[in-house]
């Protein structure tokens, strides 16, 4: 059991346990169990914290299967290594030579001695933090809600805004909040703080404690880059959807729907304007938000933040006919670059291959070839959410049949795990004989 194995397994057997909870009568609010595929495709996208659901989780589950998947995707946010290393250091145990190992693959960009400090900072950070938004969310809900219900309301969505799943209780997630200031800018705070990773957090927290003089590079690149692609995309939404989605709000609901759809779209499901109302140029700044997601170390997926901005800076060197990357006065390894267009590859190929293959061949051919033209961009932007644990939906995820919804299990579980890590996990070959270089013709 090799590190990526042992990452892979836990959320294997954690998506398994949920399935099982939500397959009990107890879970369904009807009282009639869920079927197989529903309860595996709503445990794997909790713990996935991906959100697209085939079912109404305010109405079709009870309270009990309800908090199963509060459950579900704050271990799937946080991790169940996570979770079990937290106990070993409570009970007085050392971490062990691969419990360190596991850390540092998840959370950590370079070596560190104080792994239990970090560890400690990652849960109690956590619940530090969704216990503030769940405060915040309690005071603006109780205005909607009975006591008890807001609460649990306000637990239940800030839990899931932080660890970026998006499951909400509300039928049309957060429409109904779309010019609602405190309830948007708390969901998009938290997304944002359970987004950019938490080794960005621990180091950023430091730095304003005065107890390190500078930044990281991977903590500056990540800042940086989540900056950029929140003000790009909300500008962007603003333009493009100014005479459509938002033509009838005010000047405070457009710059709010803007800022929340560029949060969201990268690494949360929440949203506060239809989807499926969106202008094409819209969906296709939403996808490309989908398939960067959010940064290394978070409870986000996609390729990650610093690999967009590794590439993007890849391709304005070389147009320079400059070889590597520098930036802050640092140069960025070899071997990190090279992994970072495997990582890009890799998520094109899965997410085409799943889109093309799987969902496209397998959906409905009624009514010819014409009729069912625009599922292409319904099935090409389910995927990419898939893939990005990120949970929008062009509202096409109930109608999904048993292949397309086990094809979508599947790329939630890439996108969460990660295309190298899974491949890294099953691996058995080893370094074999390095031959003579050779050249050939690119470009």
């Amino acid at each position: 059991m090799t590190p990526p194995r042992t990452f892979v397994v836990s959320f294997l057997l954690v998506i398994l346990a949920g399935t099982t909870l939500l397959l009990l009568p107890v879970s369904s609010a009807s009282g009639k169990p869920l079927s197989f595929i529903d309860a595996l495709f709503t445990s794997a996208s909790a713990v996935c914290v991906t959100g697209l659901t085939v079912v109404d989780i305010g109405r079709d589950l009870s309270l009990f299967g309800q908090i199963v998947t509060l459950i579900l995707f704050q271990i799937g946010g946080l991790g169940i290594i996570t979770f079990s290393l937290v106990l070993f250091g409570i009970m007085g145990r050392s971490l062990s030579f691969r419990g360190r190992e596991l850390l540092q693959s998840t959370f950590l960009h370079t070596p560190r001695r104080d792994f239990f400090r970090v560890l400690r900072f990652v849960v109690a950070g956590t619940f530090a933090i969704e216990a503030v938004g769940a405060l915040l969310l309690f005071i603006r809900f109780l205005g909607d809600f009975p006591p008890a219900q807001a609460f649990y309301r306000a637990v239940y969505h800030a839990v899931s805004a932080f660890n970026n799943c998006g499951y909400s209780l509300f039928a049309s997630s957060l429409i109904r909040y779309r010019d609602d200031g405190m309830v948007n800018l708390v969901v998009v705070v938290l997304v944002i703080l359970g987004g950019i990773g938490f080794i960005v957090l621990y180091e950023v927290l430091d730095r304003l404690r005065r107890r390190r003089q500078r930044l990281s590079l991977h903590a500056k690149l990540v800042l940086l880059t989540t900056g950029v692609l929140i003000v790009g995309g909300a500008l962007l939404f603003y333009l493009f959807e100014m005479g459509n989605a938002l033509k009838h709000a005010g000047a405070g609901g457009r710059f709010l729907a803007s800022l929340f759809q560029s949060v969201t779209a990268r690494t949360c499901g929440f949203n506060t304007v239809p989807i499926d109302a969106l202008s094409n140029a819209t969906l296709l700044v939403l996808m490309v938000l989908m398939f960067i997601g959010a940064s290394p170390g978070s409870t986000g997926g996609g390729i990650k933040t610093s690999s967009f901005a590794l590439l993007a800076l890849m391709i304005a060197n070389r147009v320079r006919g400059r070889d590597g990357v520098t930036i802050f006065r640092r140069t960025v390894p070899a071997e990190i670059l090279g992994r970072t267009i495997a990582i890009v590859i890799a998520a094109a190929v899965a997410v085409m291959a799943v889109a093309s293959l799987l969902l496209l061949a397998a959906g409905p051919a009624a009514g010819g070839v014409q009729a069912s033209r625009h599922l292409f961009i319904e099935y090409v932007f389910e995927t990419i959410s898939a893939f990005g644990t990120v949970g929008l939906s062009m509202g096409v995820t109930p109608e999904l049949n048993l292949l397309q919804r086990l094809a979508v299990v599947l790329l939630m579980f890439v996108g969460r795990v990660g295309p190298l890590t899974l491949a890294f996990a099953w691996s058995t070959s080893r370094r074999g004989l390095v031959y003579a270089e050779e050249g050939v013709m690119v470009g």
